[in-house]
């Protein structure tokens, strides 16, 4: 993905997990849709034609294995569109799909606590069944892809609002860290749970344009406390935690 991105000329993107995904799995292409349960959903990325005639027919039909990943909030694996059950689950996703060249389709949701960003679906030209290992990478690029993409300026709607973060890959997993740690404070200063001091997290960042790794870098640095009542205290006094 570092290279990929190189070649680009930018920070790790979402493109660079798509492209990379095709290259590591029994895959023909990839690609990325922000989804929202208030907003308009749409397409990020593609690979190839294929993968974006899926996402468009998907978003458009609102149905289909990106779909029910987004909704469910799990991974959705079709090894073959052929099979009777899923042309009555989606019957007319699957014939469309098929038409396009698509006979193996795999949706995996974007999520990190509540926030859910969207969906990185891959598709195969063959019937084709991912084995654990290869489920387990095809998990770990979307993790990829949701921190990149939370970590992104992303507006309300979903729609990027600037150019990706400048980011290494393996400055990936310290960002990751660090947003981690300052949920994990949230939940001693809000007396809530994880995915609720996340929420609150994110919300924060969002009201105040910032990225979600400045606010927790400062959260972490306690230059901004939040409490259970009031809006966060972005003039903390340190020495109130030790208290």
């Amino acid at each position: 993905m570092a290279e990929q991105a190189a070649l680009r000329g930018a920070g790790v993107g979402v493109v660079d997990v798509c492209t990379a995904a095709v290259a590591a799995l029994p895959v023909s292409g990839a690609g990325v849709s922000a989804m929202s349960r208030t907003a308009a959903s749409h397409p990020l990325c593609s690979t190839d034609d294929i993968s974006e005639q899926l996402e468009e027919l998907q978003l458009t039909l609102g149905v289909g294995p990106c779909v029910d990943a987004f909704t469910q909030g799990s991974a959705v694996l079709t090894p073959d569109l052929r099979t009777g059950e899923l042309q009555g689950r989606w019957p007319v996703f699957a014939d469309a799909a098929l038409q396009a060249g698509a006979l193996a389709v795999f949706a995996l949701p974007l999520h990190m606590g509540a926030i859910s960003p969207g969906v990185l679906d891959l598709y195969s030209r063959v019937p084709v069944r991912l084995n654990a290992e290869e489920l387990a990478d095809a998990l770990a690029f979307a993790d990829i892809a949701t921190l990149i993409l939370l970590d992104a300026q992303i507006d309300v709607t979903g729609a990027p609002t600037g150019a990706m973060l400048d980011m290494r890959l393996e400055d990936l997993s310290a960002y990751r860290a660090e947003i981690d740690q300052a949920a994990g404070m949230l939940t001693v200063q809000l007396g809530v749970g994880i995915e609720e001091a996340f929420v609150r997290l994110r919300a924060y960042a969002y009201a105040q344009g910032r990225r979600l790794a400045e606010v927790s870098a400062d959260v972490v640095a306690r230059r901004i406390r939040f409490s259970p009542n009031t809006d966060p205290d972005p003039d903390a006094d340190p020495a109130d935690d030790d208290a």
